[in-house]
């Protein structure tokens, strides 16, 4: 036990003493946010203001209409216009517009408008045609309450009286179906993160370790299992002590949430409140490092166990890790499912599996616990894990020892599993 832990000590002092550790645990949070509010800001400031003309033959859409409607939203503006369709067609490139778009004579507000046709000099994207028929439905609205004897007044009490649902679960009263979408969204892609960079970190500094010959000289003093085991849980510490100053940094905002008197401070304070508020945080927080930390061991003993048996090919060690990284990526790949419905066969037999347990159960303990996920699901899968885990472990184990002395020999998966279960 001594020497695995000097071992564990070695790793963890060496990963983070580095800069790129250093920096990757500053800079993450940063970039992450920066994408979030960069990508939204360069999708809303680049876009282009369009200009459609409106050619009615119907009478509805009239200028008053449409001027009034402008001056609510100004991301396309509606022009009326008397011209031809036809001349407006052939002429279309002359002039100001962007597009047209025409309604037809014999359009009623009983049986509403369909079908209508923007035609444009250039292709336009789903969005500007949403925003243009957005406006059109809108003028097409009030005429309708207009046609009905709806006035405004009329109109306000129709609004006020709709019908609003909360979703509230009964067995967890904390849960909220748009808030555990976010918090299981975000804890599902910083587990697949984890899981990807640091278990290429293991495969890498054993590999690293075995082309420097440096194994070699490290297995005269201890097993080979016991240098895989000390080397997963090292490189697993540095993983946790990022993830930790992550969380703290959350909870340092939640703290100061107080400060700060503008309004936009205001509102992103309160949705922090908001979260934190109505999660079972403490809950959340240990459920999220057990999935983290299981994952983190079921994956690395195997990448470890790649990086024992390749040389120093690079290509070679891809194409071992690439079933491994498989069922990450897959597991992302069902998020949607899962949050669409959170106790479904996908959902819940992703959550039992050991190489998907930890994304998918992270996305669905947010929706509540014991309501979404009985207690029985959530004790089963841990269960699971951590046999998985044990059994990870001992499988890579006996492919370490043979392969991390075993040099220019590319190995196949065939030969790795014989390795495994060869007597000794």
């Amino acid at each position: 036990m001594h020497k695995i832990w000097l071992i564990i000590k070695r790793e963890y002092l060496t990963k983070v003493r580095k800069k790129t550790f250093i920096l990757s645990t500053i800079l993450f949070p940063l970039l992450y946010v920066l994408l979030i509010f960069g990508s939204t800001y360069l999708a809303n400031s680049s876009g282009k203001k369009l200009n459609v003309a409106v050619v009615d033959s119907s009478g509805y859409f009239d200028a008053g209409r449409i001027a009034r409607e402008n001056r609510l939203d100004s991301s396309a503006v509606l022009y009326y216009v008397t011209t031809a369709p036809a001349i407006l067609r052939s002429t279309l490139d002359k002039t100001e517009y962007d597009g047209f778009v025409v309604i037809p004579a014999n359009a009623n507000w009983e049986t509403g408008l369909k079908d209508l046709s923007l035609e444009t000099k250039r292709t336009m994207g789903l969005e500007s045609s949403y925003m243009i028929q957005k406006k059109l439905n809108s003028i097409w609205s009030e005429v309708k309450n207009e046609k009905l004897g709806i006035d405004e007044n009329k109109k306000k009490v129709m609004e006020t009286s709709l019908v609003t649902i909360s979703p509230i679960n009964i067995k967890d009263k904390n849960a909220n179906s748009g808030i555990a979408s976010i918090i299981g969204s975000v804890a599902a892609i910083l587990i697949y993160i984890i899981l990807m960079l640091y278990g290429s970190q293991v495969m890498m500094g054993v590999m690293e370790e075995k082309t420097n010959r440096i194994a070699e000289v490290i297995i005269s003093s201890v097993k080979p299992f016991q240098l895989m085991l000390g080397k997963i849980i090292g490189i697993g510490m540095v993983a946790f002590t990022q993830i930790l100053i992550w969380l703290s940094f959350i909870m340092i905002i939640y703290n100061v949430s107080n400060i700060g008197s503008s309004s936009s401070m205001n509102n992103i304070i309160g949705g922090v409140q908001t979260v934190f508020t109505s999660t079972n945080i403490p809950l959340l927080f240990f459920f999220f490092i057990f999935y983290l930390m299981g994952g983190f061991f079921f994956y690395s003993s195997l990448f470890a166990a790649m990086g024992s048996a390749v040389n120093e090919d690079m290509r070679e060690a891809q194409s071992l890790s690439f079933p491994l990284m498989m069922p990450i990526i897959f597991s992302m790949l069902m998020m949607g499912a899962v949050i669409k419905d959170p106790t479904g066969p996908v959902a819940f037999w992703g959550s039992m599996i050991p190489f998907s347990s930890p994304i998918i159960m992270m996305i669905r303990i947010p929706f509540g616990v014991p309501g979404t996920v009985p207690w029985w699901q959530l004790g089963l899968s841990m269960i699971i894990l951590v046999a998985g885990f044990i059994f990870t472990t001992w499988f890579a184990g006996k492919i370490y020892r043979t392969g991390i002395l075993m040099y220019g020999k590319k190995p196949s998966w065939k030969e790795m599993i014989r390795w495994a279960f060869r007597k000794n």
